[in-house]
C-alpha cells in the first residue's frame, strides 16, 4: 500500500542510481528521495520519542526482589543510546525504514512480574538469552521460514490491526479516549474525554492539531504528518504558556486536565552529560537459581513470543504501508531485519533498558516518504543525540505527538480491501487477528487468535494439508502462551 502523500511526486522505480550510497541503500529504486529519508526519519523520531521518556518511568518505578530501584537519569540515557545504535544498525543492514527501542509491554512485564523474583541483573539476564535464542533461530532460517508460512492474507489483517491498534494507542495517549473508572457505575470500558465531553486544552491541541494533519494529508502536502507534529507542538507550547495547564500527574495525584507524559515547556537548558553507568549490568545465571529454573524458563518463553511476533507483525504493516512488500506480502532482505532485531532484544538486556524490538511508529516515518535504512540513520541519529539533549526530547507532549498515529493508523486501514470476506476460512482468522491488537493492545495477541483459529478452521473443514507444517507449532506455541496465566500458577 501507498499512501497519497508518500506518492506525491515519487520518481519512478527504474530511476537509476545517482551515486553509491543511492545504490547501496536503493534509494532511487524505491523510488524515494534523500529529502524524503529525512523527513520521513524526522517524523518516526518525533512519534517515538517518548520512549526515551516513558521507558525510566516503567523500569524506574519498580522494584526486583532485593528492594533496589534503577537510576532514572542512567536509564534515560541508556535507552536512547541503544535505541540510537539499534536503529542505525537497521538502516545500514536491513536497509528498511524500522526504528528501533524498548519495547512496551514488555518492559513492565520486565518491571512488575520478572525484576521482583530476582534482581535487576538477573531480569536483564533473561532478556539477553532471550535475545541470543532469537537470534539463533533467525541464523537457523526457521524465523523467516516461519514469516513465510503465515498466509498472506492473514498477514495483511496483521497490517490492518495493528492500523488500529496505532489509533487507540494515539487516541488514549492524546486524553481523546479515557478509560472509564469502575466506581462510574457503568460497563462501558473507555469513553469521549471525561465524562463524556472534551473539556480540557490538550484535548484541543489534539482535535485541532489532528484536522490540521489531515487537510495536509489530503492536499497531499509533502511532510503532512511531520508539519501537524510540529504545528501541534508549537501551539501546545503557546497554551501552556497561557493556561498554564500543567501535568497530568502533580506529585503522584492525577491531574485529568494535564498534558500527557510531557509539559509543553521551553527547557532552562538543552544539554545534559550522559550516564551509562548501566550497560554491561546484567548476570545470565543469576536467575536460574533465585526464581527457580522453571519460572526462568517459562519468563524467557513469554518474551521470546512477544518479540518472536510482534517484529513480523511491524515489519509487515511498515513495508505495507510504504509498498515494500513482495507478492507474498513479505518485505526486502527479511532475515537481514529479523537478526537486527534479535540482536536488540539482547542489547537492550545488556544495557538495562529491557528487549528493544521494532517500533510500529515507524509507519508515521514511511507516511512521509521514508522507503530506505536512509532514515534511520536519522532517527537513530538523533536519538544519540536525545543522550545530550534530553531536555529537548521531552518538549513534545502525547497531545501533539499522537495525531500521526491516528492518521497513520487510518493509511494502513485501507489494506483491509485486499483480505477476500466472502472466504469465511481467512475472513475469520483475519476479523479475529484485526480487532484482538486494539482491544487487548497487544500486537501477540491478535497474531496468536488469528493463526489458531486459521489453522482449526482449516482441521474442521477437512483442509489440513493447506496448512504449512510449520504453523502447527507456531499455533500449539501460542496455545501455550494464551495459556501461560494457569501454567505459572501450576508451577508457582
Amino acid at each position: 500500500m501507498t499512501t497519497t502523500s508518500a506518492k506525491a511526486g515519487a520518481p519512478p522505480a527504474t530511476t537509476p542510481p545517482r551515486n553509491g550510497f543511492d545504490r547501496y541503500f536503493e534509494i532511487s529504486h524505491r523510488g524515494s528521495t534523500v529529502n524524503r529519508e529525512i523527513r520521513g526519519g524526522l517524523a518516526t523520531f518525533f512519534t517515538m520519542a517518548y520512549i526515551v521518556v516513558l521507558n525510566p518511568l516503567i523500569l524506574g518505578n519498580a522494584v526486583d526482589g532485593d528492594g533496589q530501584r534503577l537510576a532514572i537519569p542512567a536509564l534515560a540515557e541508556a535507552t536512547a543510546l541503544v535505541a540510537g545504535v539499534m536503529t542505525i544498525l537497521m538502516g545500514v543492514v536491513g536497509r528498511f525504514p524500522l526504528a528501533l527501542a524498548a519495547g512496551l509491554g514488555v518492559n513492565a512485564l520486565v518491571a512488575y512480574e520478572i525484576a521482583p523474583q530476582m534482581t535487576w541483573a538477573d531480569a536483564m539476564g533473561l532478556v539477553v538469552i532471550e535475545g541470543v535464542i532469537i537470534a539463533i533461530l533467525v541464523l537457523t532460517g526457521l524465523r523467516t521460514a516461519v514469516f513465510r508460512a503465515v498466509p498472506t492474507q492473514l498477514k495483511t489483517a496483521i497490517g490492518v490491526g495493528i492500523g488500529l491498534f496505532l489509533t487507540i494507542i494515539g487516541l488514549v495517549d492524546a486524553g481523546f479516549v479515557r478509560r472509564i473508572p469502575d466506581a462510574a457505575g457503568t460497563t462501558v470500558p473507555v469513553g469521549l474525554g471525561i465524562n463524556g465531553k472534551l473539556v480540557t486544552w490538550p484535548a484541543l491541541v489534539f482535535v485541532l492539531g489532528l484536522l490540521v494533519t489531515l487537510v495536509l494529508v489530503v492536499r497531499k502536502v509533502r511532510g503532512a504528518i511531520l508539519i501537524g507534529i510540529v504545528a501541534s507542538t508549537v501551539l501546545a507550547i503557546i497554551v501552556e504558556a497561557i493556561a498554564n495547564v500543567g501535568p497530568s500527574f502533580v506529585n503522584g495525584v492525577p491531574n485529568p486536565q494535564g498534558w500527557s507524559l510531557n509539559v509543553p515547556e521551553l527547557p532552562d537548558t538543552v544539554l545534559a552529560t550522559p550516564d551509562l553507568s548501566l550497560l554491561g549490568n546484567f548476570d545470565v545465571l543469576g536467575s536460574w537459581s533465585r526464581a527457580g529454573w522453571l519460572i526462568a524458563l517459562m519468563f524467557v518463553f513469554t518474551l521470546l513470543v512477544t518479540d518472536f511476533f510482534d517484529t513480523m507483525g511491524t515489519m509487515v504493516a511498515v513495508g505495507q504501508e510504504g509498498d515494500l512488500l513482495d507478492e507474498s506480502q513479505t518485505p526486502p532482505r527479511t532475515r537481514e531485519i529479523l537478526l537486527v532485531d534479535s540482536i536488540a532484544a539482547a542489547a537492550g538486556g545488556a544495557a538495562s533498558t529491557s528487549s528493544n524490538t521494532s517500533y510500529i511508529e515507524s509507519a508515521a516515518g514511511v507516511a512521509e516518504g521514508a522507503r530506505t535504512g536512509v532514515a534511520n540513520l536519522v532517527t537513530g541519529g538523533l536519538f544519540l543525540l536525545a543522550m545530550f539533549l534530553a531536555p529537548l526530547v521531552v518538549v513534545v507532549p502525547f497531545e501533539a505527538a499522537s495525531t500521526a498515529l491516528v492518521v497513520v493508523g487510518f493509511l494502513m486501514m485501507t489494506g483491509v480491501r485486499s483480505i477476500d470476506w466472502t472466504d469465511y476460512e481467512i475472513a475469520v482468522p483475519a476479523f479475529l487477528t484485526i480487532v484482538l491488537m486494539p482491544f487487548t493492545y497487544s500486537i501477540s495477541n491478535g497474531i496468536g487468535a488469528g493463526v489458531i483459529t486459521f489453522v482449526v478452521l482449516k482441521l474442521a473443514r477437512g483442509k489440513a494439508g493447506q496448512v504449512h507444517p510449520l504453523l502447527y507449532g507456531v499455533a500449539g506455541l501460542f496455545t501455550l502462551y494464551f495459556l501461560r496465566g494457569p501454567i505459572e500458577s501450576l508451577i508457582g
